[in-house]
């Protein structure tokens, strides 16, 4: 099961991007209600490998769980 980001607790720092290897991490439109960008997790692309989970400094911004509706594209 692929992970989720947590959209609105995102502060696009990046660093799971960076770490993805299969290249599942989009950057959303706009910016969340922190006023950060954020990221999202195409669930289709996602190999649940859990190192976004791993790199990711903010707390709650990855969760260890397929939750779309906690995502923004």
């Amino acid at each position: 099961m692929p992970h989720s980001i947590n959209s609105d607790v995102c502060e696009g720092i990046a660093l799971c991007v960076e770490a993805c290897p299969v290249d599942c991490i989009n950057i959303g439109r706009g910016l969340n209600k922190k006023g950060t960008k954020y990221f999202y997790i195409n669930f289709s692309t996602c190999i649940d490998c859990g190192v976004c989970f791993a790199v990711c400094p903010v707390k709650g911004a990855v969760i260890d769980e397929e939750r779309p509706e906690l995502q923004k594209n």
